[in-house]
């Protein structure tokens, strides 16, 4: 079997997605998701470009090889881009062998370490008593655990809050937005907004907060300690993650969970915070990630010191990706849950998936591959759209700052 065919899907039912599709001599076909938020048409140029041209006649079974072929063939190694076009690529090539060994994905990886994939939704509110109410909507739906975000006094724009009555949908423009920010009000509101939660909903309930790379390491430190009585799941990218040694500051302040690792595209990324243990969740995805093969090695480095997947599974990825996400998580020993923002209708037309939600949890289902297709003549229907992730700026001097 050889690879015959392989292009590219640029389209936007809601959102602007990129995917890849390969198609073998053989009739089978994979796909993958290559989806980079604000920045989608960077990596299908370098697919397009780049990578395409080097799959053609290429064994499809050869998923490692071909993964290291575009890893260290390329010699300029790493980051979003390149990461994501590996990522769609090793997708869809392991799409195509589960379909052609006829078994659902996470049978070829080993098989099942659990009877389904327990999810985090998202609840968000414009204040205090909005978030509680969204809360307790969501714990209605069946969600086990939930991310709580909730809008700050004296701030415009809070990220996870939607303005208005619409989904939250962060890529808002087609120039970037500008937000604004001011720690010390953020600092004196989160705990009265978990001090209300954990009131509301009782101890059973799974509450999760993510501080989106705001804070200093020293004010994300008092804000784990300060959130200790409430026992959050995670707080999660409570700072800027290039300097990974900043985490050592805020393990050493407080026990509440750590997590990071949406932004990573690779094992140097966060191989100090796994083996010096400054977190206790890590979060790169399949698509940023260099797809399944590369973030088994992240998973399993992860493993050896207790530290438990919580892959990123927001709206700006597509359904492949989820399906894909959910197949790595329904066998991965070290699984610790996995974020899930449901898609638009729209969304979800375009990428018919077999994956299901019940009680707080998803599975992948049980058809050959990783479960999801794509519908290409109504892909064609919803076209690109430029839209940019918002800016951030300190409140008092407009200084830029973490978004």
């Amino acid at each position: 079997m050889k690879i015959s065919d392989a292009r590219i899907i640029v389209c936007s039912p809601g959102r602007n997605f990129v995917t890849l599709k390969i198609e073998t001599d053989a009739g089978l076909s994979g796909i993958g998701d290559a989806t980079l938020n604000g920045r989608e048409l960077a990596v299908a140029s370098y697919l397009t470009e780049h990578v395409v041209p080097c799959l053609i006649g290429r064994d499809p079974h050869q998923i490692e090889d071909t993964w290291q072929y575009l890893y260290q063939g390329a010699y300029w190694r790493r980051g979003p881009v390149t990461m994501s076009a590996i990522g769609a690529v090793d997708t869809a090539l392991w799409d195509i062998k589960a379909k052609a060994a006829g078994m659902p994905l996470y049978q070829l990886l080993g098989g099942k370490s659990r009877s389904g994939v327990l999810v985090y939704g998202h609840a968000n509110g414009s204040d205090i008593e909005h978030t509680v109410d969204e809360v307790l909507r969501m714990r209605e739906q069946g969600f086990k655990a939930v991310r709580a975000q909730s809008g700050v006094p004296g701030l415009a724009k809070v990220y996870g809050v939607a303005q208005g009555d619409g989904r939250y949908e962060p890529a808002d423009s087609s120039l970037p937005s500008v937000h604004d920010w001011a720690s010390h009000k953020y600092l004196m509101h989160t705990p009265k907004l978990f001090d209300a939660l954990r009131s509301a909903v009782g101890p059973d309930l799974h509450l999760l907060h993510d501080v989106h790379h705001r804070l200093t390491p020293i004010e994300a430190a008092r804000l784990g300690k300060d959130l200790e009585p409430y026992r959050l799941f995670w707080v999660e990218d409570p700072t800027p993650a290039e300097n990974q040694e900043a985490f050592a500051l805020i393990r050493q302040h407080t026990t509440t969970p750590i997590a990071v690792g949406e932004v990573f595209n690779s094992i140097w990324d966060c191989k100090a915070l796994i083996e010096n243990q400054w977190i206790d969740y890590i979060r790169a995805s399949v698509t940023h990630a260099g797809g399944i093969t590369h973030l088994r090695r992240i998973a399993d480095l992860a493993a050896l010191y207790q530290v438990r997947t919580g892959c990123h599974g927001a709206t700006d990825l597509s359904p492949v990706c989820m399906g894909a996400a959910l197949h790595f998580d329904l066998w991965l020993p070290n699984f610790g849950i996995q974020e899930y923002m449901p898609h638009t209708p729209q969304t979800d037309a375009v990428f018919p998936h077999a994956y299901t939600f019940s009680d707080g949890m998803l599975h992948p289902g049980e058809v050959p591959g990783h479960g999801v297709e794509i519908d290409e003549l109504l892909a064609a229907k919803y076209p690109y759209r430029r839209a940019y992730l918002p800016v951030n700026r300190l409140q008092h001097d407009a200084t830029l700052w973490s978004w």
